[in-house]
């Protein structure tokens, strides 16, 4: 496994659903999808998923950065 995904369930479907985010730890990716959870109406359910992406984002607390962009701001 490379990297987390987060994942939602909308409505009556069944089936999960992700975006293009990819983090390194499942803490980040819950996080994520529970940040993505609070914004649309119709999730049900939210969850972090393994995933054999590269990670290509981190979470700052409040929102996922682009990991390019969060090793400039930490001055890496």
């Amino acid at each position: 496994m490379s990297s987390f995904k987060p994942q939602v369930m909308v409505s009556n479907d069944t089936k999960w659903y992700d975006n293009a985010l990819r983090f390194a730890t499942q803490y980040e990716a819950e996080a994520a999808a529970r940040d993505l959870a609070g914004r649309w109406t119709a999730v049900r359910k939210h969850r972090a998923a393994p995933s054999e992406d590269p990670v290509n984002s981190q979470w700052d607390g409040r929102r996922a950065v682009p990991l390019e962009l969060a090793k400039h701001d930490n001055g890496k």
